[in-house]
């Protein structure tokens, strides 16, 4: 029977209805279940799909569907898992793996994007390699949140600990060779101060008034602990031992070796024995340079993990990292790298001595650590197939 109007009352219910499924499904009201939607990752067609016209489809369907019974609030825990991002590991949001810049780029590069490919080999995650400009920038990328796992000076454990932002899982083995010529792994290693043979210089108090090379003010081998052997040798402060404007901070050890090596500067300190690494493209570093002091034992550096990092991951990682470091390839990449022959569990008070040699240098780590703004990072290219 039809109405006055000439519309039935059921007619009538059932436009309102459809005008108000129009009003639901309007594209301000789907975008937060769009963004629900499963993303595949890589660049899936399916990906773009489901964000695409079917994505909008699906998601009317949903809305449309819900106005049958009465909306059930989210919980807390499906409110946190729809506002956090990428899970990490995925492609959108890599396991970022950090060096510290003590060595050229190009052998960073290299052997690091082999340990970043054993790491995915062993966790099934994507991963991403960074090289910071400075030892400080990598601290103050960790405590960022913008750096994950990282290998790290024993220096900059320091400010790590203090500020709470990262901890120490693993610490270098390096080998030692003893008195009576025997070999054994060691969990620290020493500062050397290098001049060139043909200097004249035969001590720490020959490089008074010359021309000087550190590493970086956050490097232990290549600052703290030759700053506190010409502070108990010469009873003079480096700043003013040295030439007027004669100190300079190479960046990396080999750039302090070469820097004596080509007569850039009169001394440098670096760790022993960094020419071992440079002696292939210069095979008369070890007769155009000498060591005149050397200072340690000095923790070896590490690989610390990020304080949010997830914990079975961390496990899964440091366990990831030994098992390759025992593998031939892992032995000459970390080798390359860092001069290491092995590496062990540590914890936090391991690098407690470290803390110890740099008040008595005069070293305040934490200004250090935050006196240079956080750069933006340089990506080590992956491969297509210290301290």
């Amino acid at each position: 029977m039809r109405s006055g109007s000439g519309s039935s009352p059921t007619q009538t219910m059932l436009s309102r209805a459809r005008d108000d499924s129009a009003s639901l499904v309007r594209k301000d009201t789907l975008r937060p279940i769009i963004r629900r939607l499963p993303a595949i990752e890589g660049g899936d067609p399916m990906r773009r799909t489901l964000r695409g016209p079917l994505g909008w489809a699906l998601a009317a369907g949903l809305v449309i569907a819900a106005c049958g019974g009465t909306a059930t609030p989210p919980t807390a825990t499906e409110a946190a898992k729809a506002s956090t991002g990428p899970r990490i590991g995925s492609f959108d949001r890599p396991v970022v793996l950090a060096f510290t810049p003590s060595q050229e780029a190009a052998t960073i590069a290299t052997n690091g994007a082999a340990i970043k490919a054993a790491l995915e080999r062993a966790t099934g995650l994507a991963w991403k390699v960074t090289v910071m400009s400075s030892y400080a920038a990598q601290v103050e990328g960790m405590c960022s949140g913008q750096i994950d796992v990282g290998f790290f000076a024993p220096l900059q454990m320091t400010p790590l600990l203090d500020r709470g932002c990262g901890s120490p899982v693993l610490g270098a083995l390096r080998n030692e060779t003893k008195l009576d010529g025997s070999v054994v792994l060691s969990p620290t290693y020493q500062s050397q101060i290098l001049v060139r043979a043909d200097s004249g210089i035969t001590d720490l108090n020959g490089l008074k008034g010359k021309k000087f090379a550190f590493v970086d003010t956050l490097s232990a081998s290549g600052y703290v602990y030759p700053t506190l052997t010409i502070k108990n040798k010469t009873g003079q402060d480096p700043k003013t031992f040295f030439a007027p404007n004669g100190i300079i901070f190479a960046g990396g050890h080999p750039q302090a070796a070469l820097a004596v090596y080509q007569g850039n500067v009169d001394g440098a300190a670096t760790f022993i024995d960094v020419r071992d690494q440079l002696v292939a493209a210069n095979p008369d570093i070890k007769t155009k340079t000498k060591v005149i002091d050397t200072a340690g034992p000095i923790p070896n550096d590490g690989v610390a993990l990020q304080k949010d990092f997830p914990a079975d991951l961390g496990k899964t990682v440091k366990q990831a990292l030994i098992d390759y470091s025992k593998t031939d390839d892992g032995k000459a990449k970390f080798l390359a790298l860092f001069s290491w022959n092995g590496m062990q569990e540590i914890d936090a008070k391991f690098y407690d001595p470290m803390r110890d040699a740099a008040k008595l240098a005069g070293v305040d780590v934490a200004t250090l650590a935050k006196a240079t703004p956080r750069p933006a990072a340089t990506v080590a290219p992956s491969p297509s197939k210290s301290p």
